[in-house]
């Protein structure tokens, strides 16, 4: 079982906005950092404009659950921020799982 690391504060966000890079489609952006460290760390940022908070916790749900199976198979070292787009609220599993392993190929961070 892999543990999920959060990335808690806003300065932590902030980091990763400014200084990573970011890949985007439909449904999901995902800014990268490397972190110096031996795990990756990951933060969820679903805005209101998605829906109320029933709709944002499965987005935030559905995202972690699609990392924690792909996370073996990851490279290490990294912050990872998901920022969900307006187009997420009509997305089911597969269709996030879809779109999470384009951005993943597109930032290279498949082992």
């Amino acid at each position: 079982m892999v543990e999920i690391i959060a990335l808690r504060k806003s300065r932590e966000f902030a980091r990763v906005y400014n200084k990573g890079k970011s890949k985007v489609n439909p449904v999901l952006v995902l800014y990268v950092l490397e972190n110096g460290g031996f795990n990756n760390r990951i933060g969820i940022s679903v805005s209101r404009k998605v829906g109320k908070s029933v709709v944002r916790n499965r987005i935030k749900r559905l995202i972690k659950e699609v990392y924690r199976k792909q996370a073996h198979r990851l490279k290490n070292g990294y912050d990872l921020v998901f920022v969900s787009r307006v187009q997420a609220k009509n997305a089911d599993y597969k269709e996030i799982e879809k779109w999470m392993d384009n951005l993943f190929l597109r930032h290279n961070l498949y082992i």
